[in-house]
This record gives structure tokens, sequence and C-alpha cells, in this order.
């Protein structure tokens, strides 16, 4: 189930962006090259928040990690702890459901060298802060790397220097919202093991001690 809670499939107000997705259009013809809307249910108990789609993930698929390697330690895992119905993400089409479980980005297009600007990312970061206002007290936000923590920040008002990003920081946030952070699940930091699979289980048993 795909939500369109903050969300714009038509937006072209970054540039650089739009550019990119038109060229990467003519590149790949099959690829979806177009902003990535948010994935999962809507009424929910966790909000996962990365960093942008993947050129040949997110971006050809149409579905938050999706189709790069970013997206299996993240569906393996949503799986063993109950917030999905298989452990596999391929396509929009392959039948997968998330349980009480969405999955976002800071910035729904995807970005050359995967580096959105500083400016790309606040015009984004309206997007995110509906998302974020729409969510019911006691759910639980993941941010996957410090981007990603640093845009939930700034779309709810607050100040970097009251919560520093760290791997299963939890952070307090307003409207009886918890952030946790977690090292994002890309595949240098699971290479070099900067993040482990066993660290990235224990980000999901806090959320479980949290949401009980």
């Amino acid at each position: 189930m795909t939500t369109s809670t903050g969300f714009d499939p038509d937006c072209k107000r970054c540039k650089r962006l739009t550019n990119f997705l038109t060229e990467s259009k003519k590149k790949y013809p099959d690829y979806h090259c177009a902003p990535v809307a948010p994935f999962g249910s809507k009424r929910i108990k966790l909000l996962i928040v990365g960093l942008a789609p993947g050129l040949h993930g997110a971006n050809a698929t149409g579905r938050p990690f999706t189709g790069d390697y970013a997206g299996i330690l993240l569906y393996e895992t949503l799986y063993k702890f109950g917030y999905s119905n298989k452990p596999v993400s391929e396509s929009l089409q392959d039948g997968l459901k998330l349980k009480q479980c969405r999955i976002t980005n800071a910035v729904k297009c995807v970005p050359p060298q995967n580096k959105p600007t500083g400016e790309e990312m606040r015009i984004c970061n309206e997007f995110l802060q509906k998302e974020l206002l729409e969510l019911t007290p006691g759910t639980i936000v993941l941010a996957l790397g410090g981007i990603a923590h640093n845009a939930v920040f700034r779309a709810l008002g607050l100040k970097q220097k009251d919560g520093k990003f760290g791997h299963c920081n939890i952070h307090n946030l307003p409207d009886g919202l918890t952030l946790i952070d977690s090292y994002h699940c890309s595949r240098y930091n699971t290479n070099t093991r900067r993040l482990t699979e066993d660290m990235f289980h224990s980000v999901f048993k806090e959320i479980g001690i949290l949401t009980s």
C-alpha cells in the first residue's frame, strides 16, 4: 500500500533534480524517474526516514529502498520484527505489505551522486514536516543516517544541538513522538561493518520496547 501523505508526485521545485530525472529517463526509459512516494500503512507505529532514492534502486522501482543493496537488510529486518509480510522487496507488484509501518525519504527525488544540496533538502523538508505532523502520539520515528536525523529535527523546528545523531540514540520529540537513530543500511556501512546485522536488530529491539 502506498500513501500520499506529505507527497506531491508532480513536484518540480528543484530544477537540478528535475533535470536529473529527465536525463535519467532518457538513459533508463523503464525506470520510475519521478518523485518516490512514501510506502506502507497509513496508520502506523513506526515511520522510517531514509536519505533519498537511489538511482538504480527506488528511482528505478518507485518504492523506497527497493532495487538496490540498501534495502536488503532493511526489509529482512522489517520481516523479522513483524512489520512486513515478506523479507524481500523487489517491485511495486511483488505483493509486499508493511504492517503499522511506513518508509519515506528526506528527499523524494534521486540526486546526482546521491548528494542533495542544502537547498534541495530545505525545499523537500516541507513534505516530511507534513508527514510528521500527522503522526499520532506514541509513534516511533527511525532515522537512517545523520542527514535523515537532521531532516526530522528541521521539520519539527528543533535545534540540531539539542539532539546529537548516534547509533541507537533516542530523542523525545514534540507531540509524544520518539526519534531513534541508526547508521544507514548502505552497502558501504555494512561492508565496512560500521553497521552489522546485530547492531541494526538492536535498534528494532529498542523500538519494540518503546512501543510495548
